[in-house]
């Protein structure tokens, strides 16, 4: 089991041939663009309430 978020394809290109990157922990490689990105979780955004 990996805590690693796994795109389905790559946020600038869009295509799906991508690679876990090796010098970068959590980090992904596209093939396509060779571009390296990383995704993770900021938080959740939760629905303003009116008073």
């Amino acid at each position: 089991m990996t805590d690693r978020a796994v795109p389905h394809y790559c946020p600038y290109c869009a295509d799906e041939d991508l690679y876990p990157e090796a010098d970068h922990a959590g980090a992904w490689r596209c093939a396509a663009c060779r571009r390296v990105f990383a995704v993770r979780m900021l938080g959740l955004a939760l629905p303003e309430v009116s008073p």
